[in-house]
This record gives structure tokens, C-alpha cells and sequence, in this order.
């Protein structure tokens, strides 16, 4: 879930895997899979961040900098010994 802002000013959260499109008209809108829109204040590049952010918590996306090494080089799993 993140945690986004309408344009009243209430927060809310939405399930990030049912967004389908982030549109800036020059409001953001968003878009579910359903055919659900919000209007918010966050820009679609902040959304954006938020969704990354969110799917690397669940481990959906690797960690920023990780790529399946271990410190030695070799690939995870591997044995150095």
C-alpha cells in the first residue's frame, strides 16, 4: 500500500499493484485496474517512487545496488572455500 494525498488534502492509501496508469493532465490522476480514478497532489514521478519503494519492502525488486554478488565477488550461493 502507499500512502498518497487527494487534492482536498485527505490522505489515503491505495494497493499499489492495482494501479494501472499515473497520468499528469496537469493534475495527477490515477488510474486502477478496476477504472477507479483518483485525483491527487503527489507528481506521477513521486507515485512512481512510491511504487518502486513498495515492491522493494515486499521484495518484489532488488535492493538498490544488489544484483545477486556476494561481497567476494562470486555469485550468491556460491562458496568461496
Amino acid at each position: 500500500m502507499i500512502a498518497l494525498t487527494r487534492m482536498s488534502g485527505i490522505a489515503f492509501v491505495v494497493n499499489a499493484p492495482l494501479i494501472e496508469l499515473v497520468e499528469s493532465t496537469p493534475d495527477t490522476v490515477i488510474t486502477l485496474v478496476s477504472g477507479r480514478k483518483y485525483v491527487v497532489r503527489e507528481t506521477a514521478s513521486e507515485i512512481a517512487t512510491l511504487v518502486t519503494d513498495y515492491y522493494r519492502s515486499i521484495g518484489l525488486l532488488a535492493t538498490a545496488g544488489a544484483c545477486g554478488h556476494n561481497a567476494h565477488g562470486g555469485k550468491g550461493g556460491e562458496s568461496d572455500v
